[in-house]
């Protein structure tokens, strides 16, 4: 299991859309530089991101 770190959304405007949409979560993996995650059910680290918010190990930070 990684270790996933100071977790944020990364927010954007997509297709045209008005509203910021989350499309990524930045965050260090296992103490490594800061990485992007796409928000993406097939992409698993963002799978185990959710798996240890839903353990309470870790928070996602709202996008800026």
């Amino acid at each position: 299991m990684s270790i996933y770190t100071n977790a944020k959304y990364v927010a954007d405007m997509v297709d045209g859309s008005t509203t910021e949409t989350m499309i990524a979560v930045s965050c260090n993996i296992d103490g490594g530089p800061n990485a992007m995650v796409s928000i993406d059910p097939d992409n698993t680290h963002y799978a185990e991101i959710l798996k240890q918010v839903a353990a309470g190990d870790l928070t996602i930070a709202d996008a800026d």
